[in-house]
């Protein structure tokens, strides 16, 4: 039998070495009496800061006759681990093919779960492998030169190769332990298995890929790279295979859209083909940039720490005025902000960290929600109208060179000028960020700003930088599909993970993949049934 502690603190000039003494003392027994002690979470508490602890959960197991012998008080602390429950792999013989786009999160889980079944599966996606990906977006940040195919939105592992690597999730679900641990055994640090808020980094998350794209090779998987999806092949009412670029077409049973929040051309064809939309809310504005340091000051009491990582924040707002949200959004410790352009003449940023995030500086998106009532366009593409003129503007803000238009944070409220600091490549150039942004992005971060500086005392600061803009929170459009997983109005097409609009990050899309495998495996069996 397992046993847990949680809460257990250590000062940061003590080491995890002695939490084992720590949780002997909590319980009144001997440390020889706690076997097999191993950290199950790792947090920080820097609500007394200067003074920040770290808080951690122990499971152990204990020595025989221990439990009985525990006080009340010890024994109210203590939690039996529950095992983790994990659905069983179900091993389908003679499956028919599936057909599955888009190599992010959503499209490579679902491969990997439908293959570990059986399922005789073709993962094609639009860009190129990993390695080729990364130095045609090095060439893209240094040059300027945009390869429309292969950028920071399309190639293997989605947009999510360019980012913090963050794992965290609102959902609490056993499949997490499961991408986790899958994770891990492509290369991921072992560390993801504990941390409170896991990340993997953009430079760790490219090795993951390699390997999981070996081992999805390994399972059966047919990968093709550089092929697009161009168009649904229907026999009746039923999607039975793809279209591509080349003029050939996959036929399949089943087909897994999962083709992330840019792939634009892609929901122009679905609406051509009249696939069920519909419009969704999402969220835009800027990117900030602070000294890593400063940001720590303000969370920690302390510039660095060697026991502490690059400090974090979240913020949110809800505007009276408007009712709408203001909030931080995917923040990137110790990080850089990235030019995440894709299409040629349009520019977009976001932000990545290293595993170790270790830079200078630390970035967040500051965002205002977007309403329908809000797009030039009333139809159901109205949104990706409005996240296409606001980044053709930025990129002629920014001088047409893919440079992003900048703003010192002070300049922006009106509250003097600054210089401009920023991680940006391939740069920079100062720019009225108020000119570009709709007015109510402007007004609400205006307003919201006062309000997160009562949060996190020199937020608003000479040494911040805005950077626009920031447009691909989420998709804004959601492909509709039923409780089965498929499309309302074409069955066989399953639409999944962050671009069909049922995720938002990295381990929620990835669990999607696996539910939507699941669906698919589940109408095979009941169909073998019959």
């Amino acid at each position: 039998m397992a046993w847990r502690l949680n809460e257990l603190r250590l000062d940061l000039e003590q080491q995890e070495s002695e939490l084992r003494a720590v949780a002997a003392r909590l319980l009144g027994v001997t440390e020889e009496q706690i076997l097999n002690p191993r950290v199950v979470r790792r947090a920080v508490d820097a609500r007394q800061k200067p003074r920040v602890r770290r808080v951690f959960s122990l499971e152990f197991d204990l020595a025989a006759g221990v439990v009985e012998s525990l006080s009340g008080d010890a024994s109210r602390r203590l939690e039996k681990v529950a095992p983790v429950e994990v659905p069983p792999l179900r091993r389908l013989d003679q499956a028919p093919p599936v057909v599955v786009v888009g190599m992010g999160p959503a499209g490579l889980f679902a491969a990997w779960n439908l293959a570990r079944s059986g399922v005789a599966v073709t993962l094609i996606e639009r860009g190129k492998p990993v390695e080729e990906r990364v130095r045609d977006v090095r060439r893209f940040w240094q040059d300027g030169v945009l390869d429309a195919e292969s950028n920071v939105q399309f190639g293997e592992g989605g947009a999510g190769t360019f980012s913090d690597g963050k794992l965290t999730t609102r959902l609490n679900h056993p499949w997490i332990r499961l991408v986790l641990q899958a994770l891990v055994e492509c290369g991921a640090p072992e560390d993801i298995l504990v941390q409170a808020k896991p990340h993997v980094g953009t430079d760790r998350l490219r090795l993951v890929l390699i390997n999981l794209r070996r081992q999805l090779e390994n399972l059966g998987v047919r990968l093709r790279f550089q092929t697009r999806l161009v168009g649904l092949v229907r026999q009746g009412q039923k999607v039975a295979g793809a279209l591509l670029a080349d003029g050939s077409r996959l036929d399949c049973e089943a087909l897994v859209l999962a083709p992330g929040h840019s792939a634009r051309d892609t929901y122009r064809m679905l609406a051509a083909a009249d696939v069920a939309l519909e419009a969704k809310d999402f969220a835009l504005g800027v990117r900030v940039e602070h000294p890593a340091e400063l940001i720590n000051s303000i969370q920690y009491g302390l510039p660095r720490h060697p026991q502490l990582p690059a400090a974090e924040y979240s913020l949110a707002w809800n505007d009276p005025q408007s009712g709408r949200g203001v909030y931080s959004f995917c923040m990137c410790p110790g990080g850089e902000v990235i030019n995440s352009a894709s299409e040629a003449r349009r520019l977009v940023v976001n932000g990545m960290s290293s595993l170790r995030r270790s830079g200078s500086l630390s970035n967040s998106a500051l965002v205002v929600s977007v309403r329908r009532q809000d797009f030039p366009a009333d139809h159901v593409l109205g949104g990706l109208v409005l996240q296409e003129q606001l980044e053709s503007a930025a990129f002629v803000a920014g001088g047409g060179d893919y440079c992003a238009p900048a703003q010192n944070l002070l300049s922006f409220l009106g509250h003097g000028r600054g210089s401009l600091r920023s991680s940006c490549r391939p740069g920079v150039r100062e720019a009225d960020l108020a000119a570009l942004l709709p007015e109510f992005v402007t007004s609400g971060l205006r307003r919201a700003l006062p309000h997160f500086e009562r949060r996190m005392r020199g937020f608003i600061t000479a040494e911040a930088t805005l950077v626009g803009v920031e447009t691909r929170t989420s998709a804004p459009l959601r492909i509709l599909r039923g409780e089965d997983g498929q499309s309302l109005s074409h069955p066989g097409l399953f639409p999944c993970g962050e671009g069909a609009g049922y995720a938002g990050g990295i381990m929620s899309a990835a669990l999607d993949g696996l539910r939507v495998a699941e669906a698919i495996m589940t109408k095979m069996i009941n169909r073998s049934a019959q």
